[in-house]
């Protein structure tokens, strides 16, 4: 990949939506940058570089002068929790709030630039911190927006609209069965399947109107791009690509970081929360695809009740199994397990409270994941050829849940009213089942197409980073 040091040093700035699961890919998104050139400011909310600087120390994000770290307030009440905020309520408050922090942040950039620190030349933004656009607009440079879930899932927040306009929603009478057939590359998608913000019965659903107002505010995006590569999401890119600025698909983020990464970079890490890597030696001593991995990710919370459900299912699977437990899992209350479950499979399971997801799933004793289906652990999941077992909670999980198992031939969905029986057939399935070899082999499948997209010069998403930066992020200081 072409180098831009000889040019006058381009600056990026890069804006995470404030969430565990928005804040993994931007960062590998600035590494990238910063490795082909970039000077970048990461710019984190005041309360999640809190949470960052406790989970990986004070001096975590020290080393590196053209690698900084800034924070803007959100907006919502000061809080020392360690726990992922409300999503609609932290929504609202960063698209209200941080436009006017977000300025000054600019401005005293500006008046700091020097040989260390040069001028802003572009600012790269989650698609949910949409206030960045102005921004960009205001000092004439590129703004890109980053959409950190599948490109399948913009396409269903494309279609709230006419949903509304067809009176699907708000909810009054219309079975979550229907199938919508209009879109373009989801042929055979039910509402349940879409986005699960629409099945609202409120006309004022703030999370509706948030996602068509930033999907219609994204037409201002000097580009576009998604964490997923051409092979894997072709037919809706494809749809998408003549309906919004410049899309470039760049991804798996994780395997081109790879690809091309240095050293140098490593101690820069995202996990709001600590982890625990001792769960690696655990699976040194397992024999290949013995275990089942289950973590339901950053923001996912269940009942006592679901939380019992599936730890009797794991038990009565005979399964090995690593089970990733946070804190606040369950809504309300402690994420407590039967003593009886612990004794029973003391043996053969081992709980974690977070851990290095990217090496667990690489892991050669991995043989399936319990996910919730979020895009991250979707798409690493496709990367290193492991396949799913699907209980989504909300928002884009459910579409990713149903490109999962009926499209890509790599998951098996968990019944949302989750029963122990229920848990225990399909994780035997998943792990020596007819169905569980079929969904290996189409995984295996998958995870070359992923490589070949991202560890290849020649590859899609290798290719379309350099294109992006070249005729987008670059066009001000090449032109």
């Amino acid at each position: 990949m072409s180098s831009v040091h000889t040019l006058e040093r381009p600056h990026a700035v890069c804006v995470p939506c404030p969430a565990q699961g928005h804040i993994t890919p931007m960062l590998k998104l600035a590494k990238l940058l910063h490795l082909k050139g970039f000077h970048i400011t990461f710019v984190n909310t005041e309360f999640n570089h809190r949470r960052l600087l406790k989970s990986r120390g004070p001096d975590s994000l020290n080393g590196l002068s053209s690698f900084r770290f800034e924070t803007i307030p959100d907006g919502l009440p000061p809080s020392d929790a360690d726990v992922t905020q409300d999503t609609p309520s932290l929504c609202a408050s960063v698209d209200k709030n941080c436009l006017v922090p977000f300025r000054d942040l600019l401005s005293k950039l500006s008046n700091i630039s020097s040989s260390n620190v040069p001028p802003v030349t572009c600012i790269v933004a989650d698609s949910v911190m949409i206030f960045t656009l102005a921004a960009a607009a205001e000092l004439g440079i590129p703004g890109v927006l980053l959409w950190t879930a599948s490109a399948c899932s913009f396409m269903c927040y494309v279609q709230y609209s006419n949903l509304i306009e067809k009176g699907i929603t708000p909810l009054r009478g219309v079975s979550l069965e229907t199938v919508i057939d209009w879109i373009p590359g989801m042929e055979g998608i039910r509402l349940k399947d879409m986005p699960s913000f629409i099945r609202s019965t409120d006309p004022d659903e703030f999370m509706v109107k948030f996602a068509i107002d930033a999907t219609d505010r994204s037409q201002k995006a000097s580009a576009i791009i998604f964490n997923t590569f051409e092979d894997l999401e072709h037919d809706v890119v494809e749809a998408l690509s003549s309906m919004f600025p410049p899309i470039y698909t760049i991804g798996p983020l994780h395997l081109l970081l790879k690809q091309i990464g240095d050293s140098s970079l490593k101690f820069i890490e995202s996990n709001l929360w600590k982890e625990d890597t001792q769960c690696l030696e655990w699976l040194d001593s397992k024999e290949p695809n013995s275990v089942v991995y289950v973590n339901f990710g950053s923001i996912t919370v269940m009942t006592p009740n679901q939380l019992v459900e599936f730890a009797w299912g794991l038990a009565n699977s005979n399964q090995t199994f690593l089970w990733v437990i946070r804190p606040d899992l369950v809504a309300g209350d402690s994420a407590i397990l039967p003593p009886e479950f612990l004794s029973e499979t003391r043996d053969r399971g081992l709980l974690a409270s977070w851990c290095p997801q990217e090496q667990v799933l690489g892991h050669r004793s991995i043989g399936g994941f319990l996910t919730h289906n979020g895009w991250n652990s979707t798409l690493e999941s496709i990367s290193f050829g492991v396949p799913m077992l699907c209980w989504p909670f909300f928002a884009d999980q459910q579409t990713n849940c149903w490109f999962c198992c009926s499209k890509w031939g790599i998951g098996m969905e968990i019944d949302s009213d989750v029963k122990r029986d229920e848990v225990e057939f399909l994780v035997k399935e998943l792990m020596f089942g007819d169905k569980g070899k079929e969904m290996k082999v189409k995984a295996m499948e998958w995870k070359k197409l992923a490589d070949k997209a991202s560890t290849s010069s020649v590859g899609s998403s290798y290719m379309n980073l350099e294109e992006m930066i070249n005729q987008v992020l670059l066009s001000k200081i090449l032109n």
